[in-house]
């Protein structure tokens, strides 16, 4: 079977790079650590179509596949960007029957988050710092509303986390267990993505310092602990690189497969994305350890992302639960 993305995919990817690259940096998620503004920011992510691209077309976005999003989401990751396609992406699933309200996160107009645990005080949400209307799960049944917002100390500002206690709410649907469950899988299949694109750069920036740094009259490079070091961070990405395409396949083809596809690539980038990070740094020696440098930047956003939509342990656990469940029949 060949699995590649087709040229509209590699269209899209291209594109977003070039905007990403222009619009974002990981300069500014520094600059975010001490109250600079998000880049790109929601505006130009709406007027760009990205907030939009799951959004369907009668309600004023693109109707692509998740895929089409991934495959954007990867490129914003490399630099870093802000706020985080993951809200776009859960958003879209959740408002799929309010087609007022998905118009709104398609143009950008209104800012939306989706709060993760409790309505009377979340646990720290994606996007949650500078957003004005919350999607919540009241019991079973799926709210939405305003609420009183109290951010934290970020670790990675781009992430624009806080907790939430809505002070209002409406009723968009009764009984939403499943569906949020299909949002949240959806969601950790964009940060996978998202983290992969981190990931990735990370790798891309090691190998480059690696072929121009010289010790004892040698490229550092031509030395078998920092090969090994880069050569296992590649082989990571590259595995976490299928793991996102098949998750993101199955949201658009193939459903059943959604939960084992999506809770194995959100399990697989949060060691990915660690790792590759952590080698950033290791290879950089001193100098990967100070403020100015970008690789502190991505280790911080890769030590927050193990953490959000579930750590590694809930996924695996999650793997092997339906695994286990597939191979016996139940």
């Amino acid at each position: 079977m060949n699995f590649d993305l087709d040229d509209d995919q590699h269209a899209f990817a291209a594109g977003a790079r070039d905007f990403f690259r222009g619009s974002a940096s990981p300069a500014a998620a520094r600059a975010g650590l001490e109250g600079g503004a998000l880049e790109p920011g929601r505006k130009s992510l709406a007027d760009i179509g990205f907030l939009g691209i799951t959004v369907p077309e009668s309600a004023g976005g693109s109707g692509r596949p998740l895929l089409d999003l991934a495959v954007v989401a990867e490129q914003g990751g490399a630099v870093l960007a802000g706020p985080s396609l993951v809200t776009a992406a859960r958003a879209a699933v959740l408002l799929a029957d309010a087609p007022d309200l998905a118009a709104q996160l398609a143009d950008g107009s209104t800012a939306f988050a989706v709060l993760d645990g409790s309505v009377e005080g979340s646990a720290p949400s994606v996007d949650a710092a500078d957003a004005t209307l919350f999607l919540g799960l009241d019991g079973g049944a799926l709210v939405v509303g305003e609420g009183e917002v109290v951010p934290g100390r970020p670790l990675d500002a781009t992430r624009g986390l806080a907790s939430v206690r809505l002070t209002s709410r409406r009723v968009l649907a009764e009984d939403a267990g499943e569906l949020w469950a299909r949002a949240r899988q959806v969601g950790a299949v964009v940060m996978a993505a998202e983290d992969l694109g981190g990931a990735d750069r990370c790798v891309q920036l090691g190998v480059a310092y690696a072929q121009e740094r010289e010790a004892f009259g040698r490229r550092i490079g031509s030395y078998q602990a920092i090969k090994h070091l880069l050569v296992d961070a590649w082989v990571g990405v590259e595995q976490l690189r299928s793991l996102v395409w098949w998750a993101a396949w199955a949201a658009d083809c193939n459903p059943a497969e959604l939960p084992l596809a999506a809770s194995a690539a959100k399990a697989c980038a949060a060691t990915t994305f660690e790792r590759a990070a952590s080698t950033l740094i290791q290879v950089h020696g001193g100098i990967g350890f100070t403020w100015e440098h970008d690789a502190h930047l991505f280790w911080r956003r890769a030590k927050v992302d193990r953490l959000l939509l579930g750590d590694e342990a809930e996924h695996l656990d999650a793997v092997a639960r339906l695994a286990v469940s597939g191979a016996l029949g139940a």
